[in-house]
């Protein structure tokens, strides 16, 4: 019963100054801040007021860090629960369908930490290159034809072969689309921006950034995180970018299946007649031209990005001529893996 040796030295080791202190932020783990990416203006043709917070400055490259560390703290309070008794035996195992980012972004902190590799199930088609990052890491790899039909928590177990563990692609107890970015979601929010794009490839960045300005807009009790603007923020529209095409340069934004999202027509529908965004809050697929576009433009201010993390760009050119030009418009990129 109890803690071994080596897991009271993990436990000690994960430290959380706080949940929601900004003055004492918990990422990134090893030097927290918050903000903890910067936001800068940038140069959009036909637009004068474009700022881009750039999550390519996390530790491995990309937003998926922030969402690592919660996994952390996870594997905190289980041993937490272990030192109390409440649960015995080892530690258990993660799994996750990943076609890079995340599970690079995970397996980095769980390797720091000494806590159990990661079990990623991979799409026979992800890219070569990206099975090898991640098998370089330390990710046990599984793969299998992911287009075929939806899988739930039970059959990702069975084909990571993890059947005691945890899979993080669906788990409501994880709290995705409220924790995962909750940091996140201040950070952009704070900016009061008019419209703000945001890939959409899980949905769960989107899903949380739109929560907590639900949760910002709707109660007069702010969180101590919250800076921003309520009166812009009801009427900011928050607009997602995602594609259906299986060969589109934004790869990571392709799913045939989103079984655990919570996003749909009905979802943002209420949030716009509630109040809690405005009127022009949807998610829309890209066409690959405006891929292109935006990346020349990422690539001539050297911004470190991919296609999937800077396709908020791209809508943005893509409706370019129905959009208000004067306007406080914020881009969240979402980086690109370092490793």
């Amino acid at each position: 019963m109890g803690l071994t040796k080596e897991e009271e030295k993990i436990l000690k080791s994960i430290v959380i100054p706080s949940e929601n202190n900004p003055n004492k932020p918990e990422f990134p783990p090893e030097n927290p801040k918050f903000p903890a990416t910067p936001t800068y203006q940038i140069k959009v043709p036909g637009f004068s007021n474009v700022w881009l917070k750039d999550e390519s400055f996390n530790p491995t490259g990309t937003h998926k860090d922030r969402m690592a560390w919660e996994i952390i703290v996870t594997y905190r309070d289980f041993l937490l629960a272990k030192k109390a008794g409440q649960i015995k035996g080892h530690l258990p195992a993660m799994s996750i369908i990943s076609s890079g980012s995340a599970a690079i972004a995970i397996q980095s902190q769980l390797k720091k930490y000494r806590l159990p590799s990661l079990k990623v199930l991979a799409d026979v088609n992800t890219n070569p290159l990206n099975l090898v990052m991640m098998k370089n890491i330390g990710c046990e790899i599984y793969e299998a034809d992911l287009g075929r039909t939806p899988l739930n928590w039970k059959e990702i177990l069975a084909f990571t072969h993890n059947p005691d563990g945890f899979d993080i692609t669906s788990s409501e107890a994880l709290d995705p689309t409220t924790r995962f970015y909750d940091w996140l979601s201040y950070e952009i929010i704070n900016n009061s921006p008019d419209y703000c794009f945001i890939p959409f490839g899980t949905g769960n960045l989107y899903e949380n950034i739109l929560n907590i300005n639900k949760r910002e807009v709707s109660n007069k009790k702010h969180d101590p995180r919250f800076k921003g603007n309520v009166e812009k923020l009801r009427h900011c529209n928050f607009i997602g970018a995602t594609t259906n095409n299986p060969k589109s340069k934004a790869d990571k934004l392709y799913s045939p299946h989103l079984p655990f999202a919570h996003y749909d027509e009905q979802w943002i529908n209420l949030y716009r007649y509630a109040g809690y965004c405005g009127s022009g809050s949807n998610v829309h697929l890209i066409k690959e031209p405006y891929i292109d576009e935006a990346m020349k433009i990422a690539e001539s201010q050297s911004i470190k990005c991919e296609a999937s993390g800077i396709a908020g760009m791209a809508v943005l050119l893509q409706i370019k001529n129905k959009m208000p030009k004067d306007k406080k418009i914020l881009i969240v990129n979402t980086g690109k893996s370092k490793i």
